[in-house]
């Protein structure tokens, strides 16, 4: 068997012709793969156009505007409401209580209902949008967070995976993994469905990524470390919710945030 020398460090070493081509091999696929041709994700900050106040008190999940009307969602055991919220002061205009046993999360409006994904309990809520009144329960996983795109809901669950669910039933009938940059990706909280794309707050960063729901790509990273503005941080208070406004407007906030910012997303 024929031997090549290899050279490390000084140090004369030989190894098999065909360890070496393996070695070649390795490298060379390494350097093809998704990963490494992967270009890095284009970063964008928002442009802010207003602060709003938002209820410190609000551990919010989820934001979603129905033409001008501006829905949220608040979680913990106890405390969890439903609420229309005026987008341009941050006044509760109605809210209904969730049971003291449910944890309140993403909320979806689909027609003339308001669907809501609950943590921990193997419901889903749906609620009458123009009474917020509780129509019916509805078995569904747990789930963080909610967005419809106009045939179907999609949902996230603090993983790297969407779901897809019938929107009548809930019945989920597809996933797909989310990669950044080549790589898979985690933490995916609140959704907003926008144009086709997704957007999903990337927990628990200040940031919130664009994603292609048919490929599971991250096509666009919304920094918004900027917006925080209020000294001393608790942990708790990370970026949570978004909601579309109109063209390239959208609310952001955060749990327990003292205020909501009306932002511009650079194309």
């Amino acid at each position: 068997m024929s031997f090549e020398p290899c050279r490390t460090s000084g140090v004369s070493l030989r190894l098999p012709a065909a360890a070496t081509a393996v070695v070649a091999l390795v490298l060379a696929a390494l350097a093809f793969s998704p990963a490494a041709l992967a270009e890095p994700v284009r970063t964008v900050e928002p442009i802010v156009v207003a602060t709003i106040p938002h209820d410190v008190g609000a551990y919010s999940e989820g934001l979603v505007a129905d033409g001008a009307a501006l829905y949220e969602a608040t979680g913990e055991f106890g405390r969890s409401q439903l609420r229309q919220v005026d987008p341009n002061t941050g006044a509760v205009i109605r809210s209904a209580d969730l049971p003291p046993a449910y944890f309140g999360e993403g909320i979806a409006v689909v027609g003339d209902r308001i669907v809501q994904l609950l943590y921990q309990n193997d419901v889903a809520l749906e609620w009458d949008e123009s009474t917020l009144t509780l129509i019916r329960e509805v078995p569904a996983k747990q789930g963080w967070g909610l967005c419809y795109d106009g045939s179907r809901l999609i949902s996230s669950d603090g993983s790297g995976q969407l779901y897809f669910h019938d929107v009548n039933t809930l019945a989920q009938t597809s996933s797909i993994a989310v990669t950044r940059d080549g790589q898979p990706t985690t933490g995916l909280n609140e959704l907003e469905c926008v144009d086709g794309q997704v957007w999903a707050a990337s927990w628990p960063n200040d940031e919130f990524v664009r994603i292609d729901p048919a490929t599971g790509a991250v096509n666009t990273v919304l920094d918004v470390s900027s917006l925080w503005r209020f000294g001393t941080r608790d942990a708790r208070q990370v970026i949570s919710s978004i909601a579309r406004i109109d063209g390239d407007e959208f609310l952001i906030t955060g749990k327990e945030w003292p205020a909501s910012f009306r932002v511009r997303v650079p194309a």
